[in-house]
């Protein structure tokens, strides 16, 4: 059995799919073992804890440098014993450290298809507002293992989505989620709790 460990800022729309994706029985050999956000307020925290997950809040502010930050951030992780992490709109930095602590073992969702709208700067409502300034047609939401870069490690999962006349990046935002985000996050969750993905060369590839 996989266990998850969520990193999410806000809301967790993200995490509330794979919660029910868990329930439903679409994720299968996986379970959320730990969310943790770096904000207090974060309603996502409330969502873990209504499934009797235990929920932290580990705060850039609550330590004296960034160090300590990363340094706190990866005890919880290891002391926990999740295998996977799951970053579900999570807006900080994943450092070198974690990263090498858990190879191939982090998974992002990103609210276009990379390599398009993404790197640095490119994060929650500015990635739909550079997708509504540029004019594009069609956007989407990808699914990849963390590197060292931003949104640079190996893509699992993408899925696309219409841009449509009179979209606002709000709406865009919702569209994205809705038809991409909540789709393609848990049915990666699963493809890896159930070792059917692999990763050669920097490229993913999917066992049928």
């Amino acid at each position: 059995m996989l266990k998850l460990g969520v990193l999410v800022s806000g809301g967790g729309t993200n995490l509330q799919a794979i919660l029910d994706a868990v329930d439903q029985g679409t994720i299968t050999n996986a379970q959320v073992g730990l969310v943790i956000s770096n904000n207090a307020g974060a309603y996502a925290l409330e969502r873990a804890k209504k499934h009797g997950i235990e929920a932290v809040c580990i705060s850039p502010k609550d330590y004296e440098d960034r160090e300590a930050f990363h340094r706190a951030l990866l005890a919880k992780l290891q002391e926990s014993g999740v295998n996977l992490v799951v970053l579900a709109g999570y807006l900080v930095a994943i450092p070198p450290m974690i990263v090498e602590a858990f190879p191939n073992r982090i998974i992002n969702i990103h609210p276009s298809l990379i390599p398009s709208f993404c790197g640095v700067g490119y994060y929650g409502l500015h990635v739909h507002e550079g997708v509504l300034a540029r004019g594009v047609k069609v956007t989407g939401a990808t699914v990849h293992f963390v590197d060292t870069g931003t949104d640079t490690g190996p893509i699992i999962l993408q899925k696309a989505v219409e841009v449509q006349e009179g979209d606002t990046p709000k709406v865009l935002q919702q569209r994205v989620m809705e038809q991409a985000e909540w789709k393609i996050l848990p049915r990666a969750i699963d493809l890896i709790a159930n070792g059917r993905v692999t990763v050669t060369d920097g490229k993913v590839s999917i066992k049928e």
